[in-house]
């Protein structure tokens, strides 16, 4: 039985080769589906690395998400309870939060921590202005964790600004029943100024506390209003507010990236408005999307740069809202990361959450792992994790691991040649991806999404050096595979596998 997401028609000349291999007779004007060429004793393909003259685009580094204050479950609100990590963690837990998860290898593993500014740093001055901290130590134990784990620094966003800047004087961007949307109280240009002061402040409060801003946001899907921490803009208002603040963060932070609009990217209602503004443009230095669990194969066909004006693309946030789907997660999200940087030469790739809490509806499908909280004494979910510890949620960590570990900060990606449908496009249940670290080593990464049938890959790494492999998969992290030598390698990969081949030494 074939997988519903494999390819139906496949390369003339690889289909060709497998027929005779095959000893059948195909006249060369047929098109031919999946099936026919497995009949043939087709099930694998050719690719040549482009070490030589292919350099791509730059990788800078994986992000996540860290929820360091309390949400209610099923994004229900958000409690007075004071919970969040690194803080509910015991120190040791912490150490091993950094280490295993955050850093992976021995000098660092991702490059930033996406901070929901209103959200998971939400304490307020009493004038309502500022954000900072909720609890003692909040932006402390950020940075201990920042520093621990090698991470650069965060990418500031806002849920919300401080609640006296908007018009329900609150951080929550709806009425009760989610009929009203709450915004700005004022685009009087001189409100506006005093919310850019404010907001360089913000970061202000952070960066002085040892947590390096990195990038900046003016606000989290602006077009979505939520029961918790949100603000609704128009376009205009949108527009106005970047104007007035994007400058003066530029001012203040002078090598931070700017992004907008966490959404939508230029394609958005936001991102146009953007786009025809001359004066806002300047500040934008890359444009966001949030394609939150979505089917990978977008990436392939999708338009996401032909207005982006020369700026980068990337997805800052990707999640599943619901855990099961139609499709394998750990794979559609190593598809997310590779079709993100294949297709559309983005430059990084955002997970949602480190940890997410066991007392949460959503974690499974949001976390990389999960933690108790001291308050969760209900042991009939997750047993096995006691309260201020944390445990792996494999289906989703095991996807983003290996980017992680096997490719290094400003690692340069590298095109791959490959066979392609008769109609010209890529394969999607068998992608491959190369890059050069900064040190030159060679790495690729290939999968195989297919739920029941190997795929061989015949590589020709123009190289005789040796490489050596390691597998993830839903249930498998990291599992060490026999090195093989160059130039040509054929490596036949398992259903439903990622795997990862560095060249040795």
């Amino acid at each position: 039985m074939t997988n519903q997401h494999e390819p139906s028609r496949i390369a003339r000349r690889t289909l060709l080769r497998g027929a005779a291999v095959g000893g059948a007779a195909v006249a060369a004007a047929q098109l031919f589906d999946l099936r026919t060429a497995r009949a043939v004793g087709l099930d694998s393909g050719d690719y040549t690395i482009r070490y030589d003259n292919g350099a791509r685009q730059t990788i800078k580094g994986l992000g996540f998400e860290i929820q360091s204050d309390s949400i209610g479950s099923g994004n229900n609100g958000m409690p007075d309870l004071v919970s969040g990590v690194p803080f509910d963690l015991t120190p040791s837990e912490r150490t091993r939060f950094y280490q295993q998860m955050l850093k992976i290898r021995s000098d660092r593993g991702f490059r930033y921590c996406r901070l929901a500014l209103g959200l998971y740093h939400r304490g307020v001055t009493a004038d309502g202005k500022r954000l900072v901290d909720r609890y003692a130590g909040q932006t402390a134990l950020l940075a201990e964790m920042i520093s621990q784990a090698g991470i650069e620094g965060v990418a500031a966003e806002y849920w919300s600004p401080a609640p006296a800047w908007k018009i329900n004087n609150n951080l929550v961007g709806t009425s009760p029943d989610g009929t009203a949307k709450y915004g700005l109280a004022s685009f009087a240009p001189a409100d506006l100024d005093a919310l850019g002061e404010a907001m360089v402040a913000d970061l202000d409060h952070l960066a002085a506390r040892g947590v390096p801003i990195s990038m900046w946001g003016l606000q989290n899907e602006p077009d979505s209003p939520a029961k918790y921490s949100s603000c609704f803009y128009e376009p205009a208002q949108y527009l106005a507010a970047f104007k007035a603040v994007a400058p003066k963060i530029r001012a203040k932070y002078p090598n931070v990236m700017i992004q907008a609009d966490s959404r939508g990217g230029w394609s958005g209602d936001r991102g146009r408005a953007i786009v025809a503004d001359q004066q806002a443009l300047r500040y934008v230095d890359a444009w966001t999307y949030h394609r939150v669990g979505t089917y990978a194969d977008e990436q392939i066909t999708g338009d996401y740069t032909s207005g982006a004006l020369g700026r980068p693309v990337f997805n800052n946030e990707f999640e599943y809202l619901h855990p099961t789907s139609s499709f394998n997660r750990t794979i559609n999200t190593a598809h997310s990361i590779m079709n993100w940087m294949t297709f559309q030469n983005s430059p990084t790739w955002f997970w949602l959450h480190a940890l997410k809490p066991t007392t949460n509806s959503e974690s499974k499908g949001y976390s990389l792992g999960f933690w108790r909280p001291p308050s969760d004494t209900d042991f009939s979910h997750y047993p096995n994790i006691q309260p201020g510890h944390w445990d792996f949620n494999p289906e989703n960590f095991n996807a983003v691991a290996g980017f992680v570990q096997y490719m290094p900060w400003d690692s340069v990606r590298h095109h791959v040649e490959e066979p392609v449908h008769e109609d010209g496009s890529a394969y999607s249940d068998h992608r491959i991806m190369a890059w050069k670290t900064p040190q030159g080593k060679q790495i690729f990464a290939i999968t195989n999404r297919s739920s029941s049938r190997p795929w061989t890959y015949n590589i020709d790494t123009q190289t005789a050096a040796a490489f050596e492999g390691h597998r993830f998969g839903p249930t498998t992290r990291n599992d060490r595979l026999a090195a093989r030598t160059g130039p040509t390698l054929s490596l036949t990969v398992p259903p439903l596998s990622i795997e990862f081949w560095v060249r040795t030494p």
